[in-house]
């Protein structure tokens, strides 16, 4: 094996082999020479006293070939490797992508311990080693290295780090993509600083954080098709949730006036850049709130999570493209923007048949019985791919939202709204439907189109309207895929935000 492991090839897989065989004999020799039963390959623990982080911010700064007493022990993967005669070179990579450059030479470690070093560190072991804080000739941070010890041998070897891996590849093996690229590391922090701002920005206005189930007896909250699985220890079919909706208003109706719920729903559908049948959803409800408040509290919510990510309300995309997410967001209607759209008035009572006819004029295929898919499935096809700024797309087709009160003023309507963002519907908010009668009447209406053979239709779920009949207050509810809002702050698909996504 060459002493420079910094070739540009990518290895063949009769090279792999090659290598993985050898690297396995370098184990065999670890184990065989290890001091104690524990060490070898893969010790149990190595004495690291600070982190490569930290030991860059301690001495940003220094000027080169500067001694600076410091003596540190760290732990990383190596990255890089330069063997020469009485010198070698390495850099060692933490977690966060931050590097040092360790350095192993003749006069420090000894003559066999070099020679170990050439012999067993390969690119992608995990090293520890420990030794004083130095700049070398070119100013570069290093240790100059008194004591090593490998940590975890590395059996396979790493693709090249100077070509980046195929987007396949990077959802297929993510803990690669995390080693070799800083964007993928970005994404889990920046998952992890919006979920933590939703937190922060709910505990302010006093909502509380709950848990519903994720195995249910009967699926609702929702229109879409359920993953179905069986209870051995109930004997009775179960659906993986795709909505906490019903459970999360059982909750208001028990006097939690201010509730939210951050966790998995699961939906059998189709995947693409924007959808994935597993996800990380939000929702929230607010007792004495309505579609209005709680389209204020989505806007603070997104707005808090971009400062947490970016610093401000302009969030930089990954292609370097600037979006910003601040100031008060437009509010339209869904008919008055496709009236405009179309040229003529769209209403709650336009026939039918002309709304099929401008679909059939257009190429807009609408299979559905509902008066409301094909305003919506027209609204999509000329208003939706204008929006740029984020916007609130108010006052929905009331045969479409099973759970939504009507609109206050306007028949044929609710009062629903969904949030676009870069042109995808990044979240949907509602007054609620809180009478129980009226609630019956559309599951029932639910129950007919799912009897007609809709996959997604709600069913009539007894035990949610029993809660409704001990008095819900009029309350204001959310939902929002965190996946997405990612999306929104990141500019990246959805197989990106989510670390681990299903794929085939």
């Amino acid at each position: 094996m060459a002493d420079d492991q910094t070739t540009t090839a990518e290895p063949t897989a009769e090279e792999i082999s090659e290598q993985k065989a050898v690297r396995l004999a370098k184990r065999e020799r670890l184990i065989a020479e290890a001091t104690d039963a524990a060490g070898g390959a893969y010790p149990v623990s190595v004495p690291v006293t600070d982190t490569i982080p930290a030991v860059r911010a301690r001495h940003e700064g220094l000027e080169a070939d500067v001694a600076t007493g410091d003596i540190v022990g760290v732990a990383g993967r190596v990255v890089h490797l330069r063997n020469t005669g009485k010198l070698c070179f390495a850099a060692l990579q933490s977690g966060d992508g931050s590097r040092i450059q360790a350095m192993v030479s003749l006069g420090e470690v000894g003559e066999e311990s070099l020679v170990a070093w050439k012999e067993l560190v390969d690119l992608g072991d995990h090293l520890f080693v420990s030794g004083e804080v130095i700049t070398s000739r070119r100013g570069e941070l290093s240790i100059m290295v008194r004591d090593w010890t490998v940590a975890s041998k590395a059996i396979l070897p790493l693709p090249n780090l100077h070509n980046e891996l195929s987007e396949e590849n990077r959802v297929r093996s993510r803990y690669l993509d995390l080693i070799s690229r800083d964007q993928a590391r970005a994404n889990v922090i920046n998952r992890a600083k919006t979920v933590a701002s939703l937190r922060r920005t709910f505990d302010d206005l006093d909502f509380i954080e709950v848990e519903t189930p994720m195995l249910q007896v009967m699926h609702g909250g929702a229109s879409a098709r359920p993953f179905v699985t069986h209870s051995n220890a109930f004997d009775t079919e179960l659906f993986l949730r795709i909505a906490p909706e019903l459970y999360l208003k059982r909750a208001v109706v028990g006097g939690i006036d201010r509730v939210f719920e951050i966790n998995r729903n699961f939906r059998n559908e189709g995947a693409d850049s924007t959808h994935s049948p597993e996800f990380a959803m939000l929702e929230a409800y607010q007792a004495y709130g309505d579609y209005n408040s709680i389209a204020d509290l989505t806007q603070k919510l997104i707005q808090d999570a971009a400062v947490a990510v970016s610093g401000s309300h302009v969030v930089t995309w990954a292609d370097g493209t600037e979006y910003d997410l601040g100031g008060e967001w437009d509010r339209i209607s869904m008919y008055g923007s496709l009236s405009e759209a179309v040229g003529r008035e769209i209403t709650p009572e336009t026939p039918i048949d002309e709304l099929r006819a401008i679909a059939a004029s257009e190429g807009v295929e609408v299979e559905h019985p509902l008066h409301g898919k094909y305003v919506e499935e027209l609204w999509e096809h000329f208003v939706k791919g204008d929006l740029v700024r984020p916007t609130f797309v108010m006052n929905f087709p009331v045969d479409t939202s099973p759970l939504v009160r009507a609109h206050r003023s306007r028949t044929g309507v609710v009062e629903k709204w969904d949030l676009y963002i870069r042109g995808f519907e990044l979240a949907t908010g509602y007054s609620e439907l809180v009478d129980p009668v009226v609630q019956r009447e559309r599951f029932i209406e639910q129950a007919k189109l799912a009897a007609g053979g809709d996959p997604e239709a709600m069913r009539l779920d007894e035990e949610f309207l029993r809660a409704l009949e001990f008095g819900m207050p009029p309350t204001g509810g959310m939902g929002m895929g965190i996946d997405r809002l990612l999306m929104a702050l990141s500019g990246l698909g959805i197989r990106e935000t989510i670390l681990f996504p299903l794929v085939k």
